[in-house]
């Protein structure tokens, strides 16, 4: 089997085993769910009363509560009370009362251990309850009464935390019963448990830990992905941030943190919250997913899907804040097609997941995630799956999940954009080399010299020379005559390299075409130094060339101008170290002249 053969089978071997592994691990999962949530389904209601012990530190309430409705919202709690025979057991999933149209009242008896200190704290754990009155009777005596709920005053709750929680003072010994009453355009989700201060607080403290950490980890998603999108200017790091806001602004609502500390006192804020963030978190995960799943030449109905539903979400947002339907109309709206932009990406995921596809993996993954997580909580708020902290925090968790494997996107994203880079620059370096190269020495060629040069002769001082050697090979057409083209090339790149090899590694030596030459030397300290480099260009020809097998001998004749002394403009310097290496041709060859001299040196003349 040929090799591209076995990477494809492996590639698709990989992609089908996950997919195969995904369904079964769903399956499996689904089945566990089922067997759990039946055993919590089946637990006896024959609890009729709560017992208080202080050593239970906590008290579930649900076993003894019961229910009434008030479809009317006219009722008081003396009117209420007396009703007690009307009152029955919901027929929801604990710590959850469904999505109701009516206020429900909710009568819990209960009794306090004769040891008891008496001190217990009342709390129901579903911060978006809008309206939540507590009362509590002794003997068919009202003795207590306090308000609650996400659209009073903050500051008015009768303990300042994120719940509605409600400090009680009892006797030991005694019973009591509990009436409360819920009001809520929402999920009506009711997690009661008495619990004593130092368990309560201990709670309190340990999920403020945990949404800090989560929140955290949220908020340091999003400026990273803003970031990236400032420095990169790539529109998916944009449309992260998006769901991501939508995800942290949900939770920020659900457990409570933006009432406690963000908006206390905005009551429009807190009655939007749910559907904005819902929204933007839609609408971010058509737009993510449309691009995630965009490949090269990819424009087909999907994508023009994906397109639709971003813009009706972001409408749809819009129509919401100017109050044109209510919360509940827009919750079953998210319901039913809140896991849409997942839905309709799992088959292109998939596609590249049997190709072996890492990101169509990631994909796969977090969709699975988040909606196991959507429908879970669309369980809880419907009544039909019981409350507690996994199936309360399940959009949380999911949604967390979903910025990793996001962000594991993201960085596949950034990562190819890297090589796209790399290659941009590597390409545009070897144009530029090309440019200024000449291609049968490697040496720089006029434009490039030209470019140098300039830069070099503005840098020039009288402490600092700059020297222009102007460098012409004598005797090079009678090798060209004799022995061919070829074998001049030979010896034109062999004399290439014994410049290159006699000058310094910050010199430049260039070619600029047939059998002429020009090396630039900066930092030179005086003429004399000068003068040194031009006599050990000039000795480079002294013993004989091997081109192709035959010995030749040529000779230089050199020509050289300083700057800034004989001139700062670059091209008067080469033209100066022009002139100077034909008066040295003329004056017999192989010679070293200075511009503007017509002497040659004693010792050279000798050489020569």
């Amino acid at each position: 089997m040929p090799a591209g053969a076995r990477c494809s089978f492996s590639q698709q071997t990989i992609g089908v085993t996950f997919l195969r592994y995904f369904a079964f691990s769903v399956a499996r999962g689904g089945l566990v769910a089922f067997l759990w949530f039946a055993c919590i389904v089946g637990f006896s209601r024959a609890q009729t009363t709560v017992s208080l012990s202080d050593a239970a530190g906590t008290v579930d309430a649900w076993s003894a509560l019961s229910v009434l409705a008030d479809p009317t919202f006219q009722k008081n709690a003396a009117q209420i009370f007396a009703q007690r025979d009307r009152f029955a057991p919901p027929t929801t999933k604990p710590s959850t009362l469904g999505v109701r149209p009516d206020a429900v009242w909710v009568r819990i008896p209960f009794q306090v251990d004769s040891n008891s200190d008496g001190k217990w704290v009342l709390d129901v754990n579903y911060p978006p309850i809008q309206s939540v009155d507590f009362y509590l009777f002794e003997n068919d005596a009202q003795i207590d009464r306090a308000q609650a709920g996400s659209l009073r005053p903050f500051e008015t709750r009768p303990l300042q935390s994120r719940t509605h929680a409600w400090p009680l003072q009892l006797v030991a010994g005694k019973q009591y019963v509990a009436l409360m009453r819920f009001e809520t355009a929402g999920a009506m989700v009711a997690p009661i448990t008495f619990s004593k201060p130092a368990a309560f607080h201990a709670a309190a403290t340990r999920e403020q830990m945990l949404q800090g950490i989560l929140g955290g980890i949220a908020l340091c998603l999003l400026v990273y992905s803003l970031a990236q999108w400032v420095n990169l200017r790539e529109a998916l790091f944009l449309k992260y941030a998006v769901l991501i806001s939508g995800s942290m602004l949900f939770s920020l609502l659900q457990f409570g943190i933006g009432k406690q500390f963000l908006w206390t006192n905005n009551n429009w804020l807190e009655l939007h919250a749910a559907g904005i963030s819902s929204l933007m978190a839609m609408c971010g995960s058509f737009l993510f997913n449309e691009q995630v799943l965009a490949e090269p030449g990819y424009k087909n109905k999907l994508s023009r899907l994906f397109r639709i539903g971003a813009w009706a979400t972001a409408v749809l947002g819009v129509v919401y804040c100017l109050d044109l339907f209510s919360t509940r109309t827009l919750a079953m709206f998210i319901a039913i097609f809140g896991i849409l932009p997942s839905v309709l990406g799992v088959p292109k995921a998939a596609q590249r997941a049997l190709r072996g596809d890492r990101v169509g993996i990631a994909l796969l993954l977090a969709w699975s995630a988040y909606i196991i997580a959507t429908l879970i909580i669309i369980g809880v708020i419907r009544g039909a799956i019981p409350a507690n902290f996994w199936t309360q925090h399940a959009f949380q968790m999911g949604a967390t999940f979903d910025m990793f494997a996001f962000m594991y996107v993201l960085g596949q994203r950034t990562k190819s954009i890297r090589i796209v880079a790399q290659r941009a620059s590597l390409e545009r370096d070897a144009l530029r080399s090309l440019a200024i190269t000449d291609p049968l020495t490697g040496l720089v060629n006029r434009r490039g010299l030209t470019e140098i040069l300039g830069a070099a002769s503005s840098r020039a001082t009288p402490t600092s020379l700059l020297a222009v050697y102007m460098i012409d090979v004598d005797g090079f057409k009678p090798v060209n005559d004799e022995y061919g083209h070829e074998t001049g090339d030979v010896l034109l790149k062999q004399l290439a390299q014994r410049l290159r090899e006699n000058v310094r590694f910050s010199d430049v030596t260039s070619r600029l075409g047939g059998d002429e030459f020009v090396v630039l030397a900066e930092g030179l300290k005086s003429e004399q130094q000068v003068y040194e480099l031009g006599a050990k260009l000039l000795a480079v020809c002294d013993d004989a060339f091997d081109a192709n097998g035959h010995r030749v001998r040529i000779g230089l004749s050199i020509g050289y101008a300083v700057g800034p002394h004989d001139s700062r403009n670059p091209v008067h310097l080469m033209q100066m170290a022009d002139t100077a290496m034909y008066a040295g041709k003329r004056a017999g060859k192989r010679q070293l002249l200075r511009a503007g001299s017509v002497v040659v040196e004693p010792d050279l003349r000798a050489k020569a």
